[in-house]
Order: C-alpha cells, then sequence, then structure tokens
C-alpha cells in the first residue's frame, strides 16, 4: 500500500544566486492536515513559478526508497524535504507514474505532469560537488502533479492511483530519452518487470540480447501529442513544448 510519510512546506526563504534572488526550496514536514490549492499546499511558496511552480508544478513528490537511494550514496540522511518535496511517499514508483496518471490522496486529486529538471539552485542546497549530472544521471527525478480537485491531506493518508492513462510513457521514460539515460531500478517500491513498473531501459540506456526495444525520445513525444489531442490527458504547458519539438524533428529527419 502507498502512503504519504510526510507534507513539506517552505520553511524559510533563502538568498540565492539564481535569477530570482531567492528560494523556496527550504522545505520541511508539518504537522496536521494541509489545504491542496491549485497553486499547490496552503503557506507553501513558489519563489520561482516559471521554473519550479505554477498550475503545472504546482506538486512536487518524491518516493522514499529513492530517497534511501541517495542516502546510501550520499553518507548521509535524505530527511523529508531536503530535495525541496511537499510531499514524500513510499511504497509507490513515483518514477515509474504515466504522464496524465492521477492521486488521491485524502480529499485531494493530484495529477502526475512532468518529471523535475534539476538547477543549479538545487546544486547549492545540496551542497554536493557535481550535484546536478548525479542526480541527472540516475534518473529519480521524483514527480511534479497538478491539482484536479481541492482538498486536504496529511501523513499517513494512503496514495490511491485512481486513473492510468494508456499511453503508458512514464516519468522516467521521458527524462531518461531526453538525455539517454537507463530507467532507475526503484527497489522496494515495485515489483520486477515493466508490467509492475521495475526497472525498464530507455533510448540510450543499457541493453542486452533479452532487453526489449525501447522508444525513442521523438516516439515517446508522438505518443504525449496523440494523448493530449485524444483527450486523454492533458500535456503541461512545458510538456507540450517539449514533445511539438521532438516530434518535429523526427519529421526533418
Amino acid at each position: 500500500m502507498a502512503e504519504l510519510l510526510a507534507v513539506c512546506r517552505v520553511y524559510v526563504l533563502h538568498p540565492d544566486a539564481g535569477p530570482v534572488g531567492v528560494t523556496a526550496i527550504d522545505k520541511r514536514p508539518v504537522e496536521g492536515r494541509v489545504k491542496v490549492r491549485p497553486y499547490g499546499l496552503y503557506a507553501d511558496v513558489q519563489a520561482d513559478r516559471a521554473n519550479h511552480g505554477g498550475l503545472d508544478q504546482a506538486v512536487y513528490a518524491y518516493a522514499q526508497e529513492d530517497a534511501d537511494h541517495w542516502s546510501a550514496e550520499l553518507g548521509r540522511e535524505v530527511t523529508p524535504g531536503l530535495f525541496g518535496e511537499n510531499l514524500r511517499v513510499s511504497g509507490l514508483d513515483v518514477n515509474g507514474a504515466v504522464i496524465g496518471e492521477r492521486w488521491q490522496i485524502g480529499s485531494a486529486l493530484l495529477e502526475v505532469t512532468q518529471p523535475r529538471t534539476p538547477c543549479q539552485t538545487f546544486g547549492r542546497r545540496l551542497g554536493e560537488q557535481r550535484w546536478v549530472r548525479r542526480f541527472t544521471q540516475a534518473n529519480r527525478t521524483g514527480a511534479y502533479l497538478r491539482v484536479i480537485e481541492n482538498g486536504d491531506l496529511g501523513a499517513g493518508d494512503t496514495v490511491d492511483v485512481v486513473h492510468h492513462p494508456l499511453h503508458g510513457v512514464t516519468v522516467a521514460d521521458w527524462f531518461g530519452a531526453q538525455y539517454g539515460l537507463a530507467r532507475a531500478s526503484v527497489g522496494a517500491a515495485a515489483a520486477s518487470g515493466p508490467a509492475a513498473g521495475g526497472p525498464v531501459a530507455v533510448a540510450g540506456g543499457p541493453a542486452g540480447a533479452d532487453a526489449p526495444e525501447v522508444d525513442t525520445l521523438e516516439e515517446l513525444a508522438q505518443r504525449l501529442l496523440n494523448a493530449h489531442a485524444a483527450g486523454e490527458i492533458r500535456l503541461s504547458v512545458d510538456m507540450h513544448r517539449r514533445s511539438e519539438q521532438a516530434a518535429a524533428r523526427a519529421v526533418v529527419d
């Protein structure tokens, strides 16, 4: 059973060397139930809505299983909120979530929109050498979500996947195809095999004799655009732009 382990909101704004001048990446767990509205959690802050906020990136979720991976890699605990996430979940393969998948948490209904693209603010937050590159190569990005139905949620709530689009393009598929990365193993978050959300190779990743053929970025983009046109999903502005660009490259090639 998937569970919401912690709900995190901004603790304090910090000065930052980026273009906005401040960052709201310092998120920490809060107690009790928290209201969820179109721009995210009540009393949270989005310092840079152009890149890390807005309606399509209202809530950021990260899996405990991926945090455990990084705890082992970094030799320190990755506490809830350290990566700037709003929701720390367990028992759910967040990277294996399909774009447009919907989660019921408490009375709030959320929809997966896109992966997180790490930035230098994130790198400064962690203080680890070559952090942006390391985070990218691991293909454990977590997922941004939009709010479909307002509500409230709290630690201990179950996370129920109530809608699963048929196009099948996952957060990790898309992010990995952009950078030529392999699908990360998610350990306890999922059973083995692609159907259960287990390890899957993506374009440019390692492939053995028995490895399934994988879709290119252009093919993934066309699947997303077809699903969007058919009304199966509603792509975020950023994902729609990136998909159109990738599909256009395929036509030119």
